[in-house]
Order: structure tokens, then sequence, then C-alpha cells
């Protein structure tokens, strides 16, 4: 396990340590396109985004942003901003086109190229082995409600780690659990699309049990000097108030959001009041002796995505069905501040709330913020310029907090900025840009946004211009 120290920053000038580490953040199916080249087969996704009605505009990840043929290109704008370290997912259909068996040699020459490309470049590679996009055989076969994926995703994991394992230096596991599990098999909104509450904490309980299983393998399988992750997209809940019901409600979306993780991750059980909230969809026998020991494995940080607060009050308006056993108990609110394109409020305390929460509750855990970033209506000027002052000012605010927490104690070692280019929003499609780096889908060109470099500017100076 890689050994870590408290690091310090600097508070009256707003710089960062030296060795901070700044990076952007992708997925494979949000930007690889190639979905049907070189043996890939269809993921979850891929069979989600062909059903009507399920992404905006019927739009697909077939294309995307075609980083599978334009790789060398961004990772060379990586490079002219300055990153010191890339976050990236590796499609498990185009490494193990069935999810079983052996990997496909074309599909790992892609990461492979990939990894040496950012390396080449004085580029970390950050790998994230699962950011949703499971082969669709396995959903057949049941998905994650059913425990054989678990075990499906170590064997996954194996045939990344032998291929990779000598060259990458931060491997996670897993990319946002909670919105697998609850927004894939609660809520339908995401692939692969079901309505089945029960099935969605089976869900939360076998891909907890393929994070464990999976750091078990890289363990074994990487440098020794590796750091091993789980990224967790953590909910800053806010009761509306200090009324014992509000506070209640808080407590039930705290449980379902962030404790169905961070406990068994970190302390090896699940919230008691998890179980008894839940007691009328389910006996929770889904977890097997040895379960909780193989969870709890040390990792060596935590990876965390934040965008926007949750505001909860007591009430009996019907929640979306993500929140099984809160519904009819408890309602979100907006909060206050402007709003992103997604309809998000801008609230950067929100970070800072969330990684305070985690200095107190996990000492010992050094802390990444994996994704932070929002959607605007960017556009290209008649001079080709993409001028987005509303991202700079929130991710000036965001980095603020991040310093904030840092000053008071939050051992934070790094900021991913999401996302490095334009892309396939999920079930928006190509309607949402996240990007920091403008892609006209027509022609597939690239133009860094003024945020792309108003960014560089803080990754070359670590800290924070005055103005």
């Amino acid at each position: 396990m890689t050994t870590v120290t408290p690091r310090t920053t600097d508070v009256s000038e707003r710089t960062f340590p030296s060795e901070f580490r700044w990076g952007a953040a992708t997925a494979a199916y949000q930007i690889e396109g190639a979905a049907h080249e070189d043996g890939r087969t269809p993921s979850i996704w891929d069979t989600f985004s062909r059903t009507p009605g399920k992404v905006r505009n019927g739009d697909t990840g077939d294309i995307a942003a075609d980083h599978y043929h334009r790789m060398p290109e961004d990772v060379a704008l990586m490079a002219g901003l300055g990153l010191t370290d890339y976050r990236f997912s590796v499609s498990w259909p185009r490494v193990q086109p069935t999810g079983r068996g052996p990997a496909s040699q074309k599909g790992l020459d892609f990461y492979r190229a990939l990894v040496d490309e950012l390396l080449a470049k004085g580029i970390r590679p950050v790998l994230t082995l699962y950011h949703w996009d499971l082969p669709q055989e396995l959903e057949d076969a049941g998905g994650w409600p059913e425990r054989d994926t678990a075990h499906r995703f170590a064997e996954y994991t194996a045939l990344v780690a032998e291929a990779l394992g000598d060259r990458v230096g931060t491997w996670t596991t897993l990319n946002e659990p909670w919105c697998a599990a609850f927004l894939g098999y609660a809520e339908g909104v995401h692939a692969p699309g079901r309505t089945e509450p029960e099935a969605a904490l089976r869900a939360a309980h076998h891909l907890n049990l393929a994070h464990g299983l999976g750091v078990d393998v890289l363990r074994r399988l990487v440098q020794p000097s590796a750091e091993v992750s789980l990224t967790l997209n953590l909910a800053a809940v806010r009761p509306l108030s200090d009324g014992p019901t509000d506070v209640d409600a808080a407590r039930r979306i705290d449980a379902l959001a962030n404790r169905v993780f961070l406990d068994p991750v970190f302390h090896g059980r699940y919230p008691q009041d998890l179980r008894a909230d839940t007691a009328a969809l389910t006996d929770w026998s889904f977890v097997r002796d040895g379960d909780l020991a193989i969870i709890s494995r040390p990792v060596d940080s935590l990876g965390i995505n934040y965008y926007t607060p949750t505001v909860v009050a007591a009430g009996s308006h019907p929640l979306p069905s993500a929140w099984p056993a809160a519904q009819d108990r408890a309602m979100f609110l907006p909060a206050r501040g402007p709003r992103t394109a997604m309809d998000w409020p801008v609230d950067a305390d929100g970070l800072y709330e969330l990684l305070t929460r985690l200095r107190d509750e996990l000492p010992d855990t050094p802390l990444l913020v994996t994704e932070n970033g929002a959607a605007y209506d960017d556009y290209a000027d008649p001079h080709g310029a993409v001028h987005d002052p509303e991202r700079i000012s929130y991710l000036r605010a965001h980095l603020e907090a991040v310093h904030r927490a840092m000053a008071e104690g939050a051992d934070v070692r790094g900021y991913f900025l999401w996302s490095l280019l334009d892309n396939f929003e999920w079930a928006y499609g190509y309607s949402k840009r996240f990007g920091m780096v403008h892609v006209d889908y027509a022609s597939q060109r690239r133009t860094p946004k003024d945020s792309a470099l108003w960014y560089a500017d803080v990754v070359a100076r670590s800290g924070l211009p005055r103005s």
C-alpha cells in the first residue's frame, strides 16, 4: 500500500502544494466512439441509447468525440494545457467483449497506446476500471443485481492489470456506483433502465463486492507502489431546518446516497438505519459471510465527484424512484444560487462540506476531487473562440473551496476537472457541454475554451490567480 503523509497549503496566496495533481477526466463511452470496431461488443449503454425515448434526440455513443481515432491529438491537447494527470476509464466490452473469458488484444492495445502516449508527454495515467459500461451479455444474465457480476468484474480487472500494471500508478475500481445501482436499477433513467428498488439494493452490494474483489486483484498484479482507489459521488446533504423531521429526512437520504458505500468500504458494515429503512424491501440476505471483509480491504485514497448540494426536507412530495424507502418521507428542495445548463445550483460550499466531513470521518484517507465541473450553453463565435466565463467562475469558486478545506486540514491530493472534452452526456445525449475543450461533432474539431486557458494558468502556477 502507498505510504502517505499530510500536505499543507498556503492560505494567504491560495497556492497549492507543488506536488498537487492537476488533471481532467473523461469516460470511455462518452468520448471513444468506435463502438463496433476491433471486436468491441455492445454495453448496456449501447442498448439503452437505442431504446426509444431513453436518450435525448436518440443520440448514441457510436462516434462521440471519436477519441479512439484521435487519441494522440487529445493527449497533445492535455500536454499543451500542462496537465499532470489524466483520469480515463477502460471500456469493459472493448477489452473483454463477452464479459467473460480472454481479453481482446486489439482492445488492450488501444489502452497500451494511450498509456504510452501519456507517459511520453509526462502525464500520469489515472485508470478507472468501471464507468458504467457493463457488457450487455452480463446484463442479459442479470446484471449487477446478480452476485456473479462481481466475480466477472474481478476477472476483467485481472486482464487490465496484467496488461498495464507496470505502467499505471493510480487505479480506481468503480466510478459512482450509486448511479450504476440506483439510477440504473431503481429509477431506470440510466442503463440498463430497470425500475426494481430491491434489485438496486442488491446491485449496490454487488458493486461494493466487486470493488473489494478488484482491490485484491490489483494488490496482486500491479506494482507495489501503485495507488488503489474508489470514486464516489457523495451527496452534500443538508436538512432544510434543524427540526427533527427534516433532520430524519436528511438522514434517510444520507444513508442511501453516502453511507451505503462509505460504511461497508471503510468500516466493514452496512448502516443499521439503512437496513431498518429498507426492511420492507429486503432482508439483506444477499450479504453473505465474508463479504464485508472483502469490501473493506484498505484503499490508498478516495475520489470525490461533486457538482451541486442536496437540500432535504420532510414531506410527502414523491421523490424520484432512485431513493427506495425514502418515498413519502423526504423531498428535495432547490438550493439557492445561479444555475448551470443542467439546472443544477452552483454552490461550492457543498464541496467544502464534503471534504471537511471526510477529513473528520476518514482522517487517514487521502482525498482526490476526481470530478468537478459544469455544463453551459457554449458555442464558437465567428472567430472560432469559445467564451465561457460562467465555467471559469464555477471552477474558481470550487477550487477556492478545495483550498479552504485543505487549509483546515483536509488531505486533498489533486483536482480533476470534468471534463476534458465535450462529450456524450448520458441520457442528455449531446445536448449538454461539460468540456473545457469544445468539440464540433460534425468535424470533430477541438477548440480549447477560455476555461481551458484559465485552467492551464492555474496548473502552471499551482494556484489561483488573484482576479
